[in-house]
């Protein structure tokens, strides 16, 4: 009640104030509405832009593969991404969708879930290595290096479709989101997209950024993909507890309960694995390969 009344006087932010649209564009074509959301726009910025970082880190010695099986990935990831994603929202989040499978290709009807695009971009990679031969982990550590540029788009895009907000608040940088109360005043909330688009993306990109460039760390197949894995798991754990829980779970009596909710436990297996991958990498070190492209001549 308290928060409410605060947030009714106008002394935070209100994020209609900012006049955020969901859509760069929307037009009307031959009586068809055509637009382009900000959330697809993070995708692409995401794909194009660590694609073009890849290439980056490719070019450095001790490369795990050439730039022609890059262009490919970027192809593999990208369905990778919008499968795994979406097909892991329905069985993390809502299942109730596969009653209606149609429901499930509507992309525009619920969400995506990061831990599931994980999965389906890990696959496109095992899939790509295997049909050039290539070393699959390192392979894995060099695409590692460019998620955290997705991962900071698509959190700012949630952040402009004002979804995923944070809980109650009264902190001076709080927003009030609206339409958060059914019934109610909206109380000022954390804005844990934007927490998540710093962690996630800025100081992971950050930690991954000095691990390849200023140590030996591409050089011991897992390392990077297990930093990667250990720091977003350790991030978006932290930031769940300012986040509030999914609409679904929200008055569930575990995972509405900071602490368990589903976005931190599907975060257990990330820090394990991640912390394993770390803890083996040197003694990786000695049987890495070098990357031969034996593409034949013209």
């Amino acid at each position: 009640m308290i928060l409410s009344e605060v947030a009714a006087s106008g002394q935070y932010l209100h994020f209609t104030s900012l006049h955020l649209d969901r859509d760069v564009f929307d037009i009307t074509l031959f009586g068809h509405q055509l637009g382009l959301k900000w959330y697809s726009l993070a995708y692409i910025a995401g794909i194009l832009i660590g694609w073009w970082y890849l290439l980056k880190l490719l070019a450095q010695p001790g490369a795990p593969m050439a730039r022609r099986h890059a262009d490919d990935l970027v192809f593999y990831a990208t369905i990778g991404i919008i499968a795994g994603g979406r097909i892991g929202y329905v069985l993390f989040y809502a299942p109730e969708m596969l009653a209606r499978p149609l429901r499930v290709l509507a992309l525009w009807d619920g969400g995506m879930s990061f831990h599931g695009g994980a999965i389906g971009t890990s696959l496109a990679m095992f899939y790509l290595a295997r049909r050039y031969r290539l070393d699959w982990m390192r392979v894995h550590d060099y695409v590692a290096c460019c998620v955290p540029f997705g991962l900071f788009f698509g959190r700012l895009a949630n952040f402009v479709n004002g979804e995923l907000w944070g809980r109650p608040t009264t902190v001076p940088w709080a927003i009030v989101f609206p339409h958060t109360v059914p019934g109610g005043f909206d109380p000022p909330r954390h804005p844990s997209q934007l927490y998540e688009a710093g962690l996630e993306g800025i100081v992971l990109g950050l930690i991954l950024w000095f691990f390849f460039w200023k140590t030996r760390a591409r050089y011991q197949p897992g390392k990077l993909v297990g930093i990667f894995l250990l720091g977003y798991g350790c991030a978006r754990y932290f930031v769940e507890f300012f986040r509030e829980a999914d609409i679904q779970y929200l008055n569930n009596p575990i995972l509405g309960t900071p602490g368990l909710h589903m976005g931190q436990l599907l975060t257990f297996p990330m820090i394990l694995g991640g912390i394993y991958l770390i803890a083996t990498a040197k003694g990786r070190e000695g049987r890495r390969k070098p990357f031969v492209d034996e593409q034949p001549a013209a």
